[in-house]
């Protein structure tokens, strides 16, 4: 999803804690680029110093609000209306699309390629997980070295990590060392 992926774009070194590795990737235009074209979202990259400061704002104000959800708090009345403005920078046309081998499908085309316009996408896309989805799905990975959001959407939402071959496998091996290290 947009709202995560954005997110996720702090990056902190999950295996070994070392905060000095941590890199926000926002700071990298290469990075970002590519993210962009992941997202197939419209944007002169590489974003202004303004533009980047209001980026890195939303995604504080999209983690902060997580951090929330996943302690069981309902969405923050503030933090709607503030996605309302982003999302208002963000014009949209509604329209049907054909494709020989599916059914027409609505879509919504963005009318501008700025930064409004990336912020009002990823404002859109955290509004519609927040009001449409199950909020206890949203989760924040239990590595505390990785903190990675995604949302859980295995059939018994147990899931506990970002990945369960990175994350997991490394927590269960810290387990293991630190069982053994109190037997010793």
């Amino acid at each position: 999803m947009l709202w995560d992926d954005y997110i996720n774009s702090y990056w902190r070194d999950w295996r070994t804690g070392d905060r000095s590795l941590d890199r926000d990737r926002l700071d990298d235009p290469q990075w970002l680029a590519e993210w962009l074209e992941q997202h197939q979202l419209p944007a002169a990259a590489p974003a202004k110093p303004e533009e980047l400061q209001q980026l890195k704002q939303l995604r504080r104000l999209l983690w902060e609000e997580v951090q929330r959800l996943v302690q069981g708090a309902a969405p923050d009345q503030s933090l709607l209306e503030q996605l309302n403005s982003y999302m208002a920078a963000g014009p949209v046309i509604r329209q049907i699309i054909r494709n020989p081998d599916k059914p027409p499908e609505l879509t919504l085309l963005p009318q501008r390629s700025d930064w409004g316009q990336i912020m009002a996408e990823i404002s859109a896309s955290f509004t519609e997980a927040v009001l449409e989805k199950e909020l206890s799905r949203i989760r924040i990975c239990d590595n505390p070295d990785c903190l990675w959001v995604y949302y859980d959407d295995t059939r018994n939402r147990s899931k506990r990590y970002c990945d369960d071959k990175l994350c997991g496998n490394l927590m269960k091996v810290r387990r293991f060392r630190a069982r053994r290290k109190a037997g010793e």
